[in-house]
């Protein structure tokens, strides 16, 4: 028989079972895993030597735990994942309020319902899936909320005195008894809320409106929290934070691989859009630098942090603004270009606190200020380094395509061009075509277009070709050719 067709106390104990904390559920789990080399959390990256191995440490000291970082860093889905190293199904006494475990009843329901009913007590069988409860700490939180309150109708009804167990109305904590408690955001939690959590996590009792309840609840606690909120809106109080095993510190990613992977798997996109747009590898690349020339800005609150979420929807944008040049023109596939980027702007411009000079300069002059940074520092990875000083006569991998763009009246790129104006027009500039050769010989042939306007861009950067953006698109000029042609 399998145990979630046992239907009673006897049953439940003919069949051999054996009741435990859930903490040893975590840990004996966990165990299992690390031994059958099993993956536990499936789809995290860039924690796979710090976060991790701290967190499962934590699991086998049987820790509450709480996850400090800033936000954007997978904290909460972290929290979420340790619902796979629970028991399928855990046992629970028909009826109770609190998962009371009918090997151990802690309630007065079912204790009186087991000294009643014997053997015959009523059992079901609780899901994994069904033990998980999360709450967002904030500010108007009340000890009634999460821990409990009297019930005056409760106590009405039944003749009984406030100072009876059975007028409790349960919070939130103890009716998740036996599951994972996430406390998102901690320090957003008033002190005296703090405080109410104290015994619950080492005592094991509650206390509602004078009278103390000895309540053993059996709970995995893990706690999310910002450092900065340590400061600016909140604080752990140090007794609590005394009470919490262990502080696991997460981080953003640490370089543009592993970045383009989480934006690459986190992305919501349509399937007409993974199959008729392509986007060339720089394209990814250029999207990830922004995030991190972002967390290294002086006009972004750093503090603040720059979310994962940012690279996540600004990727989802620029398919959406390729998508949208497609449809205008008829086209069936395109290709990102880099002037798609101007797309991803509002994807920016929600995602980043800014300091005072930033909010001078605008959310829209940061944000392009981001991606012109994030050109600049990729450039030279793929072609030569422009040298700010240079001697007088000595020659330049670019002198071909600066000389090209001196003796031309300017050269245009609207936003909605087809594709088939927009090579036309790339191809006119043949000093490309040998930059390309040289540089970057083995390119696919669909990424040949971004690369030519890449290029373009990051001469901008260096100060070698002027660009200026306007409503229908953007026009590139010899910095001085064009001041000359108009003397």
């Amino acid at each position: 028989m399998k145990l979630e067709q046992i239907k009673t106390l006897g049953e439940l104990k003919q069949s051999g079972y054996q009741s435990k904390s859930i903490k040893d559920e975590l840990r004996d789990n966990l165990i299992e895993n690390i031994k059958h080399k099993v993956t536990t959390f499936e789809g995290i990256h860039g924690y796979e030597n710090t976060v991790i191995p701290e967190l499962e440490r934590a699991i086998l000291s049987r820790h509450n735990i709480n996850l400090l970082g800033l936000r954007g860093q997978a904290k909460t889905r972290l929290a979420r994942m340790m619902v796979n190293l629970l028991d399928e199904y855990i046992p629970v006494v028909e009826g109770s309020e609190i998962n009371d475990d009918p090997s151990q009843p802690i309630s007065r329901f079912a204790t009186e319902l087991i000294a009643e009913k014997g053997d015959d007590t009523p059992i079901t069988w609780l899901h994994r899936n069904e033990r998980f409860a999360e709450k967002l700490a904030t500010p108007d939180v009340t000890v009634a909320d999460i821990i409990g309150d009297v019930d005056p109708i409760k106590a009405a009804n039944l003749k009984l005195s406030y100072a009876d167990d059975r007028v409790i109305h349960y919070g939130m904590i103890p009716r998740a008894n036996r599951c994972i408690f996430v406390i998102n955001e901690l320090p957003d939690l008033q002190a005296r809320i703090q405080v109410a959590l104290f015994n619950i996590l080492q005592e094991g009792d509650i206390q509602i409106r004078g009278f103390k309840l000895r309540l053993p609840l059996d709970m995995q606690f893990v706690f999310t929290a910002n450092p900065e909120d340590y400061t600016n809106r909140g604080s752990i109080v140090t007794p609590l934070k005394d009470r919490i095993g262990s502080q696991i510190l997460t981080h953003y990613p640490d370089n543009v691989d592993t970045a383009r992977t989480i934006t690459a798997q986190e992305a919501r996109l349509d399937d007409r859009q993974s199959e008729a747009i392509h986007i060339p590898d720089l394209a990814k690349d250029l999207l990830e630098q922004i995030s991190f020339e972002a967390r290294e800005s002086e006009y972004v609150d750093v503090k603040s942090g720059v979310s994962a979420r940012m690279s996540i929807t600004a990727f989802e944008n620029l398919l959406s603004t390729a998508e949208r040049r497609a449809l205008i023109n008829g086209d069936t596939n395109t290709a990102v270009r880099l002037s798609d980027f101007i797309g991803i702007i509002p994807a920016i411009t929600g995602k980043v606190e800014l300091v005072y000079e930033g909010e001078q300069e605008g959310a829209d002059f940061v944000a392009n200020a981001l991606l012109d940074n994030a050109i600049k520092t990729l450039f030279p990875r793929y072609f030569p380094k422009v040298e700010k000083l240079q001697k007088q006569d000595e020659e330049t991998p670019y002198d071909d395509l600066i000389s090209w763009f001196f003796n031309s009246d300017g050269f245009e790129l609207l936003d909605d061009d087809n594709d088939t104006t927009y090579k036309s027009k790339l191809d006119e500039v043949k000093p490309l075509d040998a930059l390309l050769a040289d540089y970057q010989p083995d390119i696919d042939n669909r990424d040949v277009y971004f690369e030519k306007e890449f290029i373009l861009w990051g001469l901008t950067q260096f100060k070698k070709l002027s660009k200026y953006r306007y409503s229908e698109g953007l026009q590139f000029q010899d910095p001085y050719g064009s001041f000359i042609n108009g003397l």
